[in-house]
């Protein structure tokens, strides 16, 4: 069963059947809020991720309501996510539900769930797309690259990427088109863990990315 949630409560979880299964969106509400950011994980984890929940703790109180998406090989305690085109259903599936609140939705995910918005953000009438550690390549193999999944999402975008990021550091990203914005967090790897040695600390890492994800939101709701 799924029910629309509820602005200015504590976080809710919704139930949402998807052809692949069930998926999962926990909903972290803002108060008068004016835009939806959904944002799901990658193939190597859940919605645990420290970006995802930093992300859930600082944006409500700029109006955003941030959606946790979880997805159904997830759900189902599946250890190995399934083919792309399979994400995609998914996430098409339970669209519907994320606009449910009748505000403007921002498309977003770590890693692989930044790849499945990237790929299907246009098509669904996202606002937006929030790429955090788009995996632009495998580790040590720059020649197979997943660029154009990026360059043509069509929409306003932002990559966050770690300064140290196996998958692709920000150096290595191509040209963006008009529209696209990069912002590198500093020693960041793939999860966005910083080393001891680093001159920045967890927090202060995470504090980049929030910041940064917060004034691009609050400028695209104008």
């Amino acid at each position: 069963m799924t029910r629309t949630p509820t602005p200015g409560t504590t976080p809710t979880s919704e139930t949402v059947p998807t052809p692949v299964g069930d998926a999962r969106i926990t909903w972290h509400h803002a108060s008068g809020a004016h835009t939806v950011l959904a944002v799901s994980h990658g193939a190597g984890g859940g919605i645990e991720a420290r970006d995802l929940r930093a992300l859930a703790a600082a944006l409500p109180p700029l109006g955003v309501s941030v959606a946790l998406v979880e997805q159904p090989w997830r759900v189902a305690g599946k250890k190995v996510a399934p083919a792309p085109k399979t994400l995609d259903t998914g996430w098409r599936a339970l669209w519907p539900a994320l606009e449910r609140p009748g505000l403007p939705v921002v498309a977003g995910g770590r890693s692989a769930g930044a790849r499945v918005a990237c790929r299907t953000g246009a098509e669904l009438g996202a606002r937006a797309v929030l790429a955090l550690s788009f995996p632009l390549h495998p580790p040590g193999k720059p020649e197979k690259s997943r660029a154009e999944e990026l360059l043509s999402t069509g929409l306003p975008t932002l990559v966050v990427q770690g300064g140290r990021d196996p998958f692709g550091r920000p150096g290595e990203f191509p040209a963006l088109p008009k529209g696209t914005e990069l912002v590198e967090v500093a020693h960041g790897d793939h999860g966005f863990a910083v080393p001891k040695s680093a001159d920045v600390t967890e927090p202060e890492a995470l504090a980049v990315i929030t910041e940064a994800v917060g004034e691009w939101l609050v400028r695209l709701a104008g």
